[in-house]
């Protein structure tokens, strides 16, 4: 027989491969988060060549986004299945194919499907397993490890704007996604290096789906010569309760029940209608108050220099003896000073506020990103995460997808790029505010429970041991005087009866 602990994953060694592992993640993280960003310096140019509005061609960020978090689900089950290294080499394999074939499109909702939909599913599958495998490799350091593999997407939009903009002004956007297609083959490199930790998952669950169909077999088989048609009608529950457990293997629906990933749900739900659309508008809106494409490409690199400072360090902030027991109010924190930065976008007047602003954002969008998925593990652990992380990109896709369109209605609607900025900010600023009440509200109750459990633990008088219990019994029931003999002889041997003496 196997030993005792033969599915139990080992605990994290906290380095060693972790580190390679998390340049893996470094790489992939970068790639499935930078470059729906990176692709809106060819927005303005597809937009005139194929002659679409402006919320006509922010779908396709919207697609690419929605589609790269509600694939969360499925991201989930084949990491659960097969573990992370195949299913990223299959996400970077996906996203080569996607952007090979965006360049021979000759229309934009041929441009919906290859880039929106197929590459928006390779980085999926690129994201989700690079954070999955990182809880499995860290624990004491984890947040560290999140906000360096984190830190890869400002790196990776630091590089991709300004080549972006080289690579259209030499070869045309064709040309430039046949490139671009070439450069995310990289992403099947970072998954190689993902190597797995602990025993294979796929072993463990078919041994115990085994067992309990043995089990299953076993029952039915004893039963069938008392009965008949009862027999299947059992078989049939049976194999229902199976098939529920084998998806709480992949999706915990259990999470639903659980108050702090509720409002970590309900509040990233809302904080995503602003995220992406001030960063997909940010090129474009420089370009049409006068400035030229470097100048505007310079500001994505702008804020991705000051993003990729801002995530290792709140890594390290977040990871402080002061900081990690409250990190959901840093998180709240974060959301809002988002929020507030677009808010104040619209009184910038000339390149240089610009670049304030972009330095600014570039600073809360990396506060952000190094603590989006180290809230959720803070509230879940790691033991659930995975589950939690498709569970919350899957609700989170439907803002994604319909945020940067908001921005464009609005931007086509007035004329002017201020309305969609203030519509993000606000709504930022709410999610903060919702978030870090609500965590409040979570944090006291959390402390009540607390309270109430160690009281319970402790008091005496709560707890009665069955010595006492029978003692107490006896006393309060025992006759007094001689003349009540007989009714204390019946109970004694009532007592023997129940005792089976």
């Amino acid at each position: 027989p196997p030993p005792a602990n033969a599915g139990r994953a080992p605990d994290p060694p906290d380095g060693g491969w972790g580190w390679v592992v998390v340049f893996g993640a470094f790489v992939s993280i970068g790639f499935a988060y930078a470059f729906p960003k990176g692709l809106a310096i060819f927005f303005k140019e597809i937009q005139d060549f194929f002659g679409t509005s402006y919320s006509e061609i922010a779908w396709i960020s919207s697609i690419m986004l929605a589609t790269t978090y509600g694939a969360g689900p499925l991201s989930s089950v084949l990491v659960n299945r097969y573990g992370s290294r195949p299913v990223v080499m299959f996400g970077g394999l996906l996203c080569g194919i996607g952007m090979v074939s965006a360049a021979f499109c000759t229309s934009i909702l041929q441009l919906y499907i290859c880039v929106g939909f197929v590459t928006g599913l390779g980085l999926a599958l690129n994201l989700q397993p690079s954070v999955i495998i990182i809880g499995k490799y860290f624990l004491k350091r984890r947040p560290i490890a999140n906000g360096l593999a984190m830190a890869g997407s400002p790196v990776m939009l630091c590089t991709l704007a300004p080549l972006n903009q080289f690579l259209f002004d030499n070869f045309g956007w064709r040309g430039s996604f046949l490139i671009l297609g070439a450069i995310l083959l990289h992403c099947c490199v970072a998954g190689a290096l993902f190597r797995p930790i602990g025993p294979a998952t796929t072993s463990v669950k078919s041994q115990a789906t085994g067992k309990r169909k043995d089990a299953l077999k076993e029952e039915v088989t004893g039963k069938a010569m008392e009965m008949s048609s009862p027999t299947e009608n059992k078989m049939e529950e049976e194999e229902g309760k199976d098939c529920c457990e084998k998806i709480n293997q992949y999706l915990d629906f259990s999470l639903f029940k659980h108050r702090g990933f509720l409002i970590y749900l309900i509040g990233n739900v809302l904080m995503f209608l602003g995220f992406f659309a001030p960063i997909v508008f940010l090129a474009p809106y420089a370009k049409h108050v006068g400035n030229d494409e470097y100048s505007a490409a310079f500001l994505l690199s702008i804020l991705a220099i000051v993003d990729m400072i801002a995530r290792p360090t709140t890594g390290i902030i977040a990871n402080s003896k002061w900081v990690r027991p409250r990190i959901q109010y840093f998180f709240s924190f974060s959301i809002a000073f988002n929020g507030a930065c677009h808010l104040l976008c619209p009184l910038a007047s000339g390149y240089r506020w610009l670049v304030v602003y972009s330095a600014f954002f570039g600073l809360a969008f990396g506060m952000v990103c190094a603590m989006l998925f180290e809230t959720l593990m803070d509230l879940v652990g790691a033991a659930r995460f995975t589950s939690a992380v498709g569970l919350v990109t899957i609700a989170e896709c439907c803002t994604i997808l319909l945020g940067p369109p908001i921005g464009g209605t609005l931007i086509d609607t007035f004329g002017d790029y201020k309305y969609m900025f203030i519509k993000c900010g606000a709504v930022m600023v709410l999610a903060g505010t919702f978030l870090f009440i609500m965590n409040y509200y979570n944090y006291r109750m959390l402390a009540k429970e607390e309270k109430k459990r160690k009281t319970k633990e402790e008091d005496p008088q709560s707890v009665r041991t069955e010595s006492e219990g029978r003692n107490s019994w006896n006393q309060e029931t025992a006759p007094d005087g001689p003349e009540l003999e007989p009714l204390r002889e019946e109970r004694e041997e009532l007592k023997k009866e129940m005792n089976g003496t």
